[in-house]
């Protein structure tokens, strides 16, 4: 399927592994140059450059920290004009709500609402002017089923959530869709280092904590970051124009709504 946004320019945050490389891969396939963005400038530039191999797409790779404003405009700097921006950061740590402080709150906040909401005010109103642009901020499954242990991230989330609901629907009439692509469990080194940490804390084997996972997921396994990337991508083409303001949900059935 053509995507129709070869020869675009995207901005894809947290993408040197993952979930966010899994989106850079994916849009580099359909002919997207991109700017990536990650802190850790080693494992930034292998994937950039395992990308330019593989696709044969224009990358420029920025080492920073997108949620400090001087990293943030290191990197709006570098990516100029984009017609697509990919919105991400790891979310905060777990813990119960009598341990958070305002300061948690504060953090929270700044990495998973206030940064892609900055990003948002930066790039969209170019996208505008020129009558085209996609946006995809991956947010979580807590969205729309909170954790306990991830009120931090429920919190900041959330609270993206409400922006993009309002700002998606004042913006769609010149051309740009703002959307939230929601992960629910996914192979990533994220999900190996949890797992790990779960099966030492047990005393059992990892292969025992993913069985036991595995069946409160419908589909029986984790979601690939191919998989996730290549929704990504299809919220990114042509064919997206008409989804404004949604919350896609990619959990493999273990959320049970029915809206």
């Amino acid at each position: 399927m053509d995507l129709g946004i070869e020869g675009k320019r995207a901005l894809v945050c947290a993408s040197s592994k993952g979930l966010g490389l899994g989106c850079a891969r994916a849009l580099a396939e359909a002919g997207v140059n991109l700017v990536m963005n990650a802190r850790g400038a080693e494992a930034l530039e292998a994937s950039a450059q395992a990308i330019r191999d593989d696709f044969g797409v224009e990358v420029t790779a920025v080492a920073a920290d997108i949620v400090s404003e001087a990293g943030r405009a290191k990197v709006l700097e570098a990516a100029g004009e984009v017609d697509i921006l990919i919105t991400n950061a790891g979310g905060p740590p777990p813990g119960m709500w009598p341990d958070w402080s305002r300061d948690d709150f504060v953090a929270a906040l700044d990495a998973n609402m206030l940064t892609p909401i900055a990003l948002i005010q930066a790039l969209v109103p170019g996208m505008m002017e020129r009558g085209w642009g996609r946006v995809v901020n991956i947010t979580s499954q807590s969205v729309k089923a909170p954790m306990a242990v991830l009120g931090l991230s429920n919190s900041a989330r959330t609270g993206l959530t409400g922006f993009v609901a309002g700002t998606s629907r004042q913006v769609a009439h010149s051309g740009v869709t703002i959307n939230n692509l929601l992960p629910g469990s996914h192979a990533t080194n994220r999900t190996e280092t949890m797992d790990n940490g779960a099966a030492e804390k047990r005393g059992i084997g990892v292969d025992e904590v993913r069985a036991e996972k595995f069946k409160t997921i419908p589909v029986g396994r984790y979601g690939t970051v191919e998989e996730f990337g290549a929704t990504c991508a299809f919220m990114c083409s042509q064919f997206a124009g008409f989804m404004v303001g949604q919350n896609v949900l990619l959990d493999g059935g273990m959320n049970n709504f029915t809206i």
